[in-house]
Formats: C-alpha cells, structure tokens, sequence
C-alpha cells in the first residue's frame, strides 16, 4: 500500500486529463505532475488516498524520448503550463488521443479526430490576469501554484506579449513610491488585488485593468500618466472595484479612468471592441484557423439562416456574416448582447440580430415567430451544453449543428446526447488555441442521420454521462 512521503522509482505511462504524468505502482494509479511518457522517475508520494495517489517528482532517473528543457523558470512552481517539459509534437498527439479517448470512454462514439491543428507556443495570449502579491522582497506579480491560491512571482510569463512584464513592474514601482496595501486573501485587507492586461494583437492596442478591493486608487493620475508616457500603445484604463472574499478576478462594477470605453481589434475580418468583461478567445491566430475551419465544415451557400448560442460578442456568427442569408446569435449576458449589436453595426453587418434570452427562451420566440434556422452553433463554457438543450436544439430541426467545445469530456457527452436523438457526427478538428497547456479546442460538425436512436440511447449508462467529481476522479476517467 502506497503512504504518504514514502519515495519510489516509477514510470510514467500516460497522462492525466490536466496534463500530469501517470504512472501505475502495485495496480494503484500515481499522478506526477511535470512527467512524461516514459520517464523513470523518483517520486515523493504528497497525498495517498485508496484509489490514486499524488507524487512531487524528485529527480529523472531515465529521460522520455519526449522530453525536452523547459524554457520557463517557473514551469515546476506555477500552474499555467503543464507541457513545457514535453516536445510540441508529443503535445499535440496526447491531445489527439485525449479527444479520441472520451469519445470513445465518455460518449460511446465512433469518431473521427482529425490531427491537432498546432500553433506558437510562445506569447500567443492577448490577456493577462496577474495577481498583485507580497513577500519579504516586497510586491509582486505572477500566477497561482497548481491548484492553490498561492501566488508565485513570475516576472515575465512566456504566453503573454513581452510588454505586459514592463507594464508590470511600472505598476509595481508606483505601489512602492506611494506605499500603496496589497490585497491578501487569507485576511481580505489590503487595496490592490490585480491587474488585468489585454491586448489587440492586430491594432496593438493594450487595455489596463486596476482591480482593487475598494473604490479608489490613492494617486491614480500620477499612475495614469507614468503608463500612458511610457506605453504608447495603451489606449484605455480601468479601475474596477471587488470587494467581495472570492476567486473572482472583476468585480460588477469598472469605471473608466482615462482613454477610450474600449479597445479594437480585427479577427476574420470583423473589427471587434472589447471591454474589461468581454469574451474573447485568447490566442488570435488560431481562433481565426478555428472559425475558418468552422465555416469550411459548414460549406455555406448564402441561403442559410444561422442561429449562434452563447454568442457573446458575436465574434463566431460575425465572422460568417458574409456567406449566410440571416444571423441570429443569443446570449443571457446582456452587457455581451450590447457589444454584439454595436460589433454588427461598426462592421455595417445590417442582416444580424440578437437575443438576451437562454436558449429555451429563444427557441420559443423563434418558433412564435416562424423562423427554423437552417445551422445552429453552439460553443458553451466548460461545463458544456446542459440536460435541456440538445432535446431543445433538436425540436428547432436545423440542417447541421456546429459544436465548438473547450472541454473534450462535455464535447463527448454532449454529442452523445444528439447522437441519442438520431445526430451523427461527420468528424472532428482539433485546434490548438492554448499551447503548452492542458487545454485543447475541437469543432464539430453533426448532422441529422436515418440511424436508429433507440440503438445509440442504449449504449448510453448513467454513470457513462456523469463526468462531475474530484479532479482526481475526472483525472482518472480521462487518462491517456
């Protein structure tokens, strides 16, 4: 039986759905965060429970053919990235297998993964939330240890735009000049909690976020004025106020300190304004070969009315404005819903329409008023699409479905649901938006099919379709 601080050799074997290494000890599964496919390593066993165990990885006895030196100094300490110790490709083929594993484990489908489509590993994020810490050294910025909230200096991240650790250290200098608290969560004292950094990779334009736990920044303008002299490219600044004891970066409430409401950038074309609270994927590059690739399985004529759920901004059913007949996109979010009717408007996109509604409710007004979209799409949070709206998608009889999903688990299971309701699943495309990391985005295309349900719904157990718990457990259901 395997006990806590006890030291073993072990090797690694596969990978958990977060990226740690998985290695098997006596029939029992041990996760080691930072290995790879093929180590021999030694392990100091932090947490042993009767089903699994965690393991700090001491040393490398023997290289995986996959390991490469990771370029980040943190890489072992934060909890960014899980793959900077692996090659690319390695990367991209466990992904892959992730994909094709849940498909197979989660939902009972047959499906085919096409390879992941790759991008740069480096500086490709356009948005930064740094929490503002402390230390015998003095303030500090950087991110969360691996599921902690114990922030770890990091002067300079590798996924972020080079000039968000400049802008950093300017803000640390101004706290330190005017002997401005930094916010501690173990107490809730403090003023400073982070700083929130976006950046619009086509336009150059860079937002500044000050979120703080109170309504006002002791010397704001002198702050304002030394980032505004020596960034030329931010164009907007915020203050937002987050008084509440949570995890939860922004606060309700942001007010515009100086510069304009929002900054612009151009994705597929579509010149998109983005707010502190705005959705937008992060990596730009590849979120344009994501909604190119979306339009491709599509294979639009012009004719087509499209109704895009969990619209946000608008950006996906915006991009694809051009090549359909009709846009309607829907959002609960009605700060979104603003930014998606003034994005179609700025763009001169007249044929577009939005709803502030959950999709039940749109579905309903749809129907009242006669209108069956020929393509729905739908890309929902991590949590995925829900219970109610495949049955509620499947009563509006739309030609195809287009799922673009963050999380291959609720991607398996969701699909599974349409395929119980006589969908198949034509194929999916993988698209690296977050590399290095654990994360991996999949567009699917599914369309109504002569199979029979009853069939597909009697693969379907219970337990099969409950992919909540524990990380652990997640973790062990979708190792690969």
């Amino acid at each position: 039986m395997t006990r806590k601080n006890e030291e073993f050799l072990l090797t690694i074997d596969g990978y958990t759905a977060e990226g740690s290494g998985v290695g098997h000890r006596d029939g029992l599964a041990v996760f080691v965060p930072g290995g790879a496919v093929g180590d021999r390593l030694l392990c100091h066993v932090i947490k042993a429970k009767k089903n699994y165990a965690v393991a700090k990885l001491l040393s490398v006895e023997e290289a995986s053919p996959y390991r490469i030196n990771p370029d980040c100094p943190v890489f072992d300490k934060c909890g960014g990235c899980a793959f900077r110790h692996i090659s690319y490709e390695e990367e991209l083929r466990l992904k892959r297998q992730k994909i094709e594993d849940c498909f197979r484990r989660l939902g009972h489908l047959d499906v085919p993964v096409e390879p992941v489509l790759g991008g740069n590993r480096l500086r490709y994020r356009n948005k930064a939330q740094y929490p503002v810490a402390q230390d015998k050294d003095g303030a500090f910025t950087g991110f969360y240890a691996g599921r902690s909230h114990r922030a770890i200096r990091c002067e300079d991240c590798l996924l972020q735009p080079k000039e968000f650790a400049a802008i950093n250290r300017s803000i640390l200098s101004h706290l330190a000049t005017y002997a401005i608290s930094v916010y501690k969560e173990e107490t809730g004292h403090g003023l400073f909690r982070h700083i929130y950094l976006r950046k619009a990779f086509t336009t150059g334009e860079i937002m500044v976020t000050f979120v703080l736990n109170g309504d006002t920044l002791p010397h704001a303008k002198e702050l304002v004025a030394g980032l505004t002299g020596e960034f030329p490219a931010i164009k907007s600044i915020y203050l937002n106020s987050n008084t509440e004891k949570t995890n939860v970066v922004l606060g309700k409430t942001s007010r515009l300190l100086w510069g304009k409401d929002a900054i612009e950038d151009i994705l597929c074309g579509v010149r998109v304004r983005l707010y502190p609270p705005s959705f937008y994927q992060v990596n730009h590059s590849q979120t344009e070969i994501l909604y190119q690739k979306a339009a491709e399985k599509l294979r639009l004529t012009g004719q087509e009315t499209l109704l895009d759920l969990y619209c946000g901004a608008g950006t996906i059913g915006l991009s694809m404005a051009g090549q359909i007949k009709r846009l309607i996109g829907v959002e609960i979010v009605p700060e979104a819903v603003r930014a998606a009717e003034e994005n179609a408007q700025r763009n001169g996109i007249s044929h577009a329409r939005f709803l502030c509604a959950d999709a039940e409710a749109a579905a309903k007004q749809l129907a009242r008023e006669g209108i069956k979209p020929d393509i729905v799409i739908v890309d929902p949070p991590r949590k995925g699409c829900g219970e109610t709206l495949p049955e509620t998608i499947d009563r509006m009889a739309p030609k195809k479905l287009l799922y673009i999903s963050c999380d291959p688990a609720t991607l398996a299971r969701d699909c599974a649901a349409f395929a119980a309701r006589g969908w198949q699943i034509h194929s999916a495309t993988p698209v690296d938006l977050f590399p290095a990391t654990a994360h991996v985005e999949t567009v699917v295309l599914l369309f109504k099919s002569e199979i029979d349900a009853k069939k597909v719904s009697a693969k379907l157990q219970p337990e099969d379709m409950n992919i909540s718990g524990s990380r652990e457990k997640r973790a062990r259901t979708e190792s690969v």
